[in-house]
């Protein structure tokens, strides 16, 4: 692959790739949050990035390609993070992140806090559909370079655009909505409106469909 085409292919991937990442979920309702609850939103970005970093393994190991030939595999891990969307969308209505909590700090470590965003990211239809529908699209293992490798350059850039986009996510939630309580409360019901929303057409997709 000569450098016009890398580079034709790596824009290609980013592109998409950047409209799964700014399209607002679990991983943005779990941003926002740790913006208004933490001292610092790195612990919980550092969760959320290390939760696709484990997908990021599993696609350099060329197990992504296998994965998504195996309907009933896919359809089983999308199952299990749609439901966990749901459950995590319908406690973000029951309790909504407002800046009066945050003042007042997280009870929960910096190592809970990872935990938690990592157990997000990491059943996250989103990263499934990324990892396992998405990435299959731009591995060719007819291509010169190992299948690993591909894997691991778009990893590198997934990883990276999650980072910026999280980081930037959690400090502008910090500084817009701390001092507004109404709209910070209803930018997290809407984000957990929306986990329900795609958590259900989810399961409705694969089970239905």
């Amino acid at each position: 692959m000569d450098t016009t085409t890398l580079a034709a292919f790596l824009a290609a991937f980013l592109a998409v790739d950047l409209l799964l990442v700014f399209t607002p979920g679990a991983d943005w309702a779990y941003a926002i949050s740790a913006g208004l609850r933490e001292r610092s939103v790195v612990p919980a970005v550092t969760g959320l990035v290390a939760g696709h970093a484990a997908y990021a393994l599993v696609a350099v190991a060329g197990l992504a390609v296998i994965v998504a030939s195996s309907p009933a595999a896919l359809t089983a891990l999308t199952v299990a993070g749609a439901g966990y969307l749901l459950w995590l969308g319908w406690g973000v209505l029951r309790r909504p992140t407002v800046p009066a909590a945050a003042e007042e700090g997280s009870d929960a470590s910096r190592v809970q806090v990872m935990l938690k965003g990592a157990g997000i990211s990491g059943l996250n239809p989103k990263a499934l559909l990324l990892y396992f529908a998405l990435f299959p699209q731009f591995i060719d293992s007819a291509d010169g370079w190992p299948v690993a490798a591909q894997a691991g350059l778009l990893s590198t850039l997934h990883l990276t655009a999650c980072t910026v986009v999280y980081l930037s996510v959690g400090v502008l939630a910090r500084t817009v909505l701390k001092s507004r309580p109404a709209a910070a409360r209803a930018v997290t019901r809407i984000s957990g409106a929306m986990m329900i929303v795609i958590g259900a057409f989810l399961l409705v997709e694969r089970l239905v469909g």
